[in-house]
């Protein structure tokens, strides 16, 4: 009778600590489900922001709300390398949805790895947009890629970095971007993709 009692309360203890085990396993599944969910969905509103706005400013490559004051569309773009570029535009304002009809000149650029070195993700970096002579600022967002290919209109890629007069032969600009979250679970980033094949600029054709 002791014997089977004992036996009972070791099989009892083995199953119970078998549940408990499972317990914790479902628990420490559910975190991470709700973690990887939380830093998905982060990612994703972060690239459609950024993407909205990227598209918005190429697009406007030579644009000005007074035409007159761009007399050569194709020389809107001042310098242009894998991480960077520089052109002329009419930036928008509340006030001035279509631009004020002066010319400003906006730069993006990719700063540094070492400028975020203070979060968790080694290779977030700071995407900058620049408007005339502004400081530089703004907020990290989770960049890890932000690559240009330029096109002319026969379609071959130009060779990077473009200077002088062959900024003129720049057609068609293919835009990678690549947002991770800042922090990680278990050393997992939640990571998403973007590709821009050849955006077009109209005012760049315009000759």
């Amino acid at each position: 009778m002791g014997s089977s009692t004992l036996l009972d309360i070791l099989g009892s203890t083995v199953v119970g600590g078998m549940l408990i085990l499972i317990l914790f396993r479902l628990n420490d599944a559910n975190v991470q489900n709700t973690y990887t969910n939380g830093s998905e969905l982060i990612v994703q509103q972060n690239l459609t922001e950024i993407v909205k706005l990227i598209e918005y400013d190429f697009r406007k490559i030579g644009y000005c709300q007074n035409y007159n004051k761009i007399q050569d569309p194709s020389k809107s773009i001042i310098s242009a390398d894998t991480s960077s570029i520089s052109f002329l535009t009419d930036v928008a304002d509340p006030s001035h949805p279509k631009g004020d009809g002066n010319i400003d000149t906006l730069h993006y650029y990719l700063g540094p790895t070492s400028e975020l070195s203070g979060t968790p993700n080694p290779n977030d970096r700071m995407l900058y947009r620049v408007v005339n002579n502004e400081t530089p600022g703004g907020s990290n967002l989770g960049v890890t890629i932000f690559h240009l290919t330029y096109y002319n209109k026969l379609g071959s890629i130009l060779p990077t970095p473009i200077t002088g007069a062959d900024l003129g032969e720049i057609s068609r600009i293919e835009i990678d971007l690549q947002v991770e979250t800042t922090a990680a679970y278990d050393k997992l980033y939640s990571t998403i993709f973007w590709r821009q094949i050849r955006l077009v600029a109209r005012n760049l054709n315009t000759r």
